[in-house]
């Protein structure tokens, strides 16, 4: 093999390792590209879990707000009752007390 021959086939040589070697590096550059998609899609996913899920605690929240606002309301027109029924008995004992000479 003359020098030229031998320069050729050298050169050939190597273009074929550095295609390999590109090769190589393009399929590990794929694999973390695809690695990467599939992060982001889980975070993508837990992120809408919690966006759900806390959606859901403020629906939750605004039920337990109204529901205590109803407590509290029917709270005080119990307590409003009891005391229109206080003064009623009140007034009634009274007038029992008045009819029957009691109160003198």
């Amino acid at each position: 093999m003359d020098s030229t021959n031998k320069m050729s086939y050298n050169a050939g040589q190597a273009q074929g390792q550095a295609q390999e070697k590109a090769n190589t590096m393009m399929d590990k550059a794929s694999n973390i590209a695809q690695s990467a998609k599939e992060s982001m899609q889980q975070t993508g996913e837990q992120i809408k879990a919690t966006a759900e899920g806390a959606a859901e605690a403020e629906k939750a929240s605004t039920l337990m707000d109204k529901a205590s606002d109803v407590a509290q309301s029917a709270k005080e027109s119990i307590q409003q009752a009891g005391e229109q029924v206080k003064a009623t008995a009140q007034g009634a004992a009274e007038a029992v007390k008045n009819a029957t000479g009691m109160n003198k």
